[in-house]
Formats: structure tokens, C-alpha cells, sequence
């Protein structure tokens, strides 16, 4: 027999049935020579100062640091039951390997590991390395089973990030507790980040507004504008002496720029982007993203690459042809064929960028939560972004004398939308405002050393703003 423990029963299940094992037992899965079960998640965890030493009960300044000489794990209470499980399993004397089919990353390998020692087997380990819950997916991935030695760096630095994660957690949340009489929970990552939101709100809180004024000229069909002016007598004598009086313009200067196409997401882009656009937290995007990864729809959502390899650059092109069926936005909107700006095999570690998946093209999505398709919806326009041309547009600035002062505007004019073409879809998809980039109207007629014969002039308050939460 061969044993395939996944990190979750959905999983599993999915696993289960591309290999054959659909005959339910208690805990797992049989059929065709496999064994499948499941984790539950982290199922093993690093004991409390407690079990090391019965001083560790009650806190003591003077106990401190706790460094435990031999590291000790322990299944929790509620998962004991599955753990029975696995290690019955672990342990028949049937079994010709084990896959370790939990995720495909540094904490998958851990939970795995975790559980193979506890349960003291010996079998050989081979490891399924994923990035979709595809049916060709896995069935890829079982003909072509990685030896488990290859991802022991990667189990090391998990265990090294879960000790140092216990080690300040257990010394700095007791240091802080017994010298302030008070519980400090203190941890690794969440107290630096704490640290800098409490920093930051200390800058808004007593952040103190400032006005400053602009002086703005308008005449045959163009507006510029003063720099920043401290003073309001200066802003109103600048207004008195310009007022009717005729302004020059003494330079025109005309520039094609051009704004790349974006590249694919990777998890912390796709998590800023759900933030901005539709408000979601870091965590509601990684769970949904879990979701539609487990239901074939999105490739693996924990990955910091943004290219993929070259070997998938066929896949992805065939995606192209059917990504208007599955994000409705796209369906009038001609997609490029850049897919060769996509591949960078040396920027692809452990997994490549966040795509959909073909199973999405052939799967009716209109039973997806809200969210879930917000998520899949910006996993889609996306990948039709980065696969477009770049957005070539005409920058002209300009600048006008009035009375010895010098006022400035700039204007934009897009030539190519390219890729920004598709932003402009999805925007008014969900009726989201483009946000202005304060760019003014220049009249075409408009040259170096044309005349404004009696401008208008006028003066406007601004304020300082505070640092952004």
C-alpha cells in the first residue's frame, strides 16, 4: 500500500478521488493502493516551559531565559483522535512509502515531518509538490514524486522560524508579565508590528494641520497653477497683480512616456490590491484564496513569485482563449498575447504566480460567494494585464510667466491604453471612481510664447494631511 497524508480532509478528498481511493473508513480514504488521510492542520506543536520543568508553572522573573536543551512535541488534546489515526497508518507493516501531500511549503513539510516522527515510522517518504488542485494537476504530480530529502532545508527553516516564534514568545510575554504585574503577550512578529502601528498613530494623533495657498490662472482654455504659497498676503497680492493682466507662456514641452503592463500577483500584491480596491484584510484574502485553490479554480495562493516557468508558457496561452468566458468585464476587450514576458524560471522558487486554472474555464462560477469571485475576478484581470501591451501616453508640460511669477500645469493625453484598458473595465465593472491624477485640459493649439490676454486669477486653501493609517 502507499499512504498520502494531506494538511486537510477537502484535500484529501480531492486526492482520493483522482487516485482512486473512494472507499470512506474511519479517518481516511482506500482504493487502488492507497492510503489517504489527513492533518488537521498543525496537529504537533512545541510543549509549554511547563512539561520541561514543574518550576515553569508559576512565573519568576529569575527562571528566565527557558531554553529547552531537547525540543519536545505534543498533540493536542481535540486532535488526538486523528492522530491515532495517522499513526496507525504510519506504522502498518504493508506500506511500500509514504507521500507527504501537505501543502506545498515550508509549513506544510513541517506539519508533516511533525507527525511522521511522533509516530515513529520508518517507512520511505516521497513528497508531492503541487501548485493546483487540478485533476492533471495531481496526477502530474504523482508520476513524478520528489525525494523527501530534497525539501529537508525547508523543513529546517520552518523549525527555526516555530523555535525562535517560541523562544520570545514564552521569554518576552513572562519578562514583561512579571516586571509590569500585568499580562504582555509579547510574539516575534506581532509585537514589532504592533510597535509600528502604535508609532504610526502616535504620528496621526498628534499630527498638526497647516494651510497653505495656490494661486491659479485661467485664460483661452488653460488653467495653471502657483507652487505652494505659506503665506495668505502673499497669495492675495500675487491674485491683485495677476488679475486681468496678460501671461505668457514660455515653455511647452511635449514627452511620450510610457507605464509597463503589471506583473502577475503574488499573495502580497493580490492581498494590497483586495485591501484597495474592495476593502478586504490580508487574512480574508489568503482564506479565500485557500478556498477557490481547494475547488480547482486559482493555482497555489502562497507563493512570493510573479513569474511562472517556461514549461507552462503553452498552458497559460490556451488560458487566454478562454478567460472571457470565466470574467465577464473581459468579454469586449482584446486581451495581447505577451505570455513570454511572464516566464522568469529564475524567479520562480517554490511555486509560480497566482493564476486561474483551467478546470475555472470549464466550471460555471455563478454558485461562488461574493467574495470568492471579487478574488477570482482580480486573479483573472490581472493575468489579461500582464499578458498586454504597455500604456503609451503624451505628458505636456507646461509653464506660464504672469508679473515676474511663474505658474505650471500638465496634461495627458493617452495614445495606446494597452493594458489600461482592461484596468478601465474592471473598474466600471464594480463601479469603482478612477482615481484623478490631477492632470489639466492643455489646448492643442497652445505653443511657446502664445499670449493669455487677461487671465483670471484666483486664490485656493489647501492643508496638510496627516499620515495615511
Amino acid at each position: 500500500m502507499i499512504l498520502v497524508i494531506a494538511e486537510k480532509p477537502s484535500v484529501s478528498g480531492s486526492l482520493s478521488k483522482v487516485i482512486g481511493a473512494t472507499s470512506r473508513k474511519n479517518g481516511y480514504f482506500e482504493g487502488g493502493g492507497y492510503l489517504v488521510s489527513w492533518c488537521l492542520g498543525h496537529l504537533a506543536e512545541y510543549v509549554e516551559p511547563n512539561a520541561y520543568d514543574k518550576k515553569c508553572e508559576r512565573w519568576h522573573y529569575e527562571d528566565l531565559p527557558i531554553i529547552p536543551d531537547t525540543w519536545r512535541l505534543a498533540v493536542a488534546e481535540a486532535k488526538k483522535e486523528q492522530f491515532k489515526v495517522l499513526s496507525d497508518l504510519l506504522n502498518r507493516s504493508d506500506l511500500e512509502y509514504i507521500v507527504n501531500a501537505c501543502d506545498a511549503g515550508r509549513e506544510g513539510e513541517s506539519i508533516f515531518r511533525r507527525v511522521y516522527a511522533l509516530a515513529g515510522s520508518k517507512a520511505p517518504v516521497k513528497r508531492l509538490w503541487i501548485s493546483s488542485m487540478e485533476d492533471v494537476s495531481i496526477r502530474d504530480g504523482f508520476a513524478h514524486l520528489k525525494d523527501s530529502s530534497d525539501y529537508d532545508h525547508l523543513f529546517q527553516a520552518a523549525e527555526c522560524r516555530a523555535k525562535a516564534d517560541w523562544l520570545v514568545g514564552m521569554n518576552a510575554t513572562r519578562v514583561f508579565t512579571t516586571k509590569y504585574y500585568k499580562r504582555l503577550v509579547i510574539g516575534r512578529v506581532q509585537t514589532p508590528t504592533l510597535a509600528m502601528l502604535v508609532e504610526r498613530q502616535h504620528k496621526m494623533d498628534n499630527f498638526v494641520r497647516e494651510s497653505y495657498y495656490k494661486v491659479s490662472l485661467s485664460g483661452d482654455g488653460l488653467t495653471v497653477t502657483s507652487d505652494p504659497i505659506k503665506e495668505e498676503t502673499e497669495a492675495n497680492h500675487l491674485v491683485q497683480n495677476c488679475q486681468g493682466k496678460p501671461a505668457t507662456v514660455t515653455k511647452l514641452e511635449k514627452t511620450k512616456k510610457t507605464t509597463k503592463s503589471p506583473r502577475l500577483y503574488d499573495l502580497t500584491t493580490l492581498q494590497r490590491e483586495a485591501n484597495r480596491v474592495f476593502g478586504y484584510t490580508a487574512q480574508d484574502t489568503l482564506n479565500t484564496l485557500q478556498e477557490l485553490y481547494e475547488e480547482k479554480l486559482v493555482t497555489y495562493p502562497r507563493t512570493d513569485s510573479q513569474y511562472i516557468t517556461e514549461d507552462m508558457a503553452g498552458t497559460v496561452q490556451g488560458l487566454l482563449t478562454d478567460l472571457p468566458k470565466i470574467v465577464p468585464f473581459l468579454s469586449e476587450i482584446a486581451i495581447g498575447d505577451q505570455v513570454s514576458s511572464l516566464v522568469n524560471n529564475a524567479k520562480v522558487t517554490d511555486h509560480h504566480a497566482i493564476l486561474p486554472t483551467q478546470e475555472a474555464t470549464k466550471t460555471d462560477l455563478s454558485s461562488l460567494s461574493e467574495k470568492q469571485k471579487n478574488i477570482f475576478h482580480l486573479v483573472g484581470q490581472r493575468l489579461a494585464q500582464a499578458v498586454s501591451s504597455d500604456c503609451i501616453y503624451e505628458e505636456t508640460a507646461v509653464e506660464v510667466l504672469c508679473e515676474g511669477a511663474t505658474f505650471k500645469a500638465k496634461g495627458k493625453v493617452v495614445l495606446e491604453p494597452g493594458y489600461q484598458a482592461i484596468e478601465d473595465a474592471f473598474r466600471t465593472y464594480y463601479n469603482k471612481v478612477k482615481e484623478t491624477d490631477e492632470k489639466a485640459d492643455i489646448p492643442a493649439s497652445l505653443t511657446e510664447g502664445t499670449e493669455l490676454r487677461s487671465v483670471q486669477a484666483r486664490k485656493s486653501q489647501h492643508f496638510t494631511s496627516p499620515p495615511k493609517a
